[in-house]
């Protein structure tokens, strides 16, 4: 009975490691690709898209163009991001996109909770950072990039990427999952959906409750102020 006590907890503990390092990144694929398809009855469902019929898949499945084509900076942050869809990228754990800042734009705080990051700048000249955990006291990691430098962001991390030159600048990002997540800071803390209790706010952030009010203001729908 001991033994047999013994070899269950075993069992349990490996289990949940498995378990934990299954669910915290993109599962391996099964098969060599699932290239995303249309909804069909005879489709197979994997990981939030239907798998293309094998036989039907394409070279163009895994193929796309248009990362030479400025994106529009026409908005409050200066910059825009443009994801390369290519349905051929389906359960395969990454993905890249086109980042384009005006002068003065930027990516402002944010996350992404299921994947780490990596920028490649093309054009322009880039201040970028993020700061680590309460673990490493909440350090700073700030660079001044230019052409043809790299930089990580790790999975999870407050981050930023802001253009402090006097040109456009273009980076390419790239991500270690199909779907990494987006967490922007303000719109997570003064923009939620409900809202934060703006007490709650004031005395987390140190700020009177008319500041709260003007930052809900800022960062909620319209919609959404008319029917509080």
């Amino acid at each position: 009975m001991k033994g047999l006590l013994q070899f269950l907890v075993a069992k349990i503990i490996l289990l949940a490691l498995a378990s934990s390092f299954v669910s915290g990144y993109d599962p391996s694929p099964l098969q060599d690709y699932c290239v995303a398809g249309v909804h069909d009855i005879n489709e197979v469902f994997v990981n939030g898209r239907f798998c293309k019929d094998p036989k039907l898949v394409t070279s163009n499945d895994f193929f796309a163009s248009g990362l030479n084509i400025p994106g529009n900076t026409s908005n409050r942050f200066g910059s825009f991001v443009n994801p390369v869809d290519i349905p051929g990228l389906n359960t395969l754990g990454v993905s890249i996109a086109r980042i384009d800042f005006a002068p003065g734009g930027q990516i402002p705080p944010h996350t992404h909770p299921r994947a780490s990051e990596i920028l490649l700048v093309i054009k322009g000249k880039l201040l970028v950072g993020f700061v680590s955990s309460n673990d490493y006291n909440y350090t700073l990691f700030s660079e001044i990039l230019y052409p043809g430098d790299v930089f990580v962001f790790p999975i999870g991390l407050v981050q930023f990427h802001a253009n402090i030159g006097k040109t456009n600048a273009v980076v390419i990002g790239a991500v270690g999952s199909q779907n990494p997540g987006l967490i922007t800071v303000g719109d997570a803390v003064f923009g939620s959906n409900p809202s934060i209790d703006p007490k709650i706010l004031a005395k987390a952030f140190a700020l009177d409750i008319n500041t709260v009010k003007y930052l809900r203001t800022v960062f909620l729908p319209e919609d959404d102020i008319v029917n509080e």
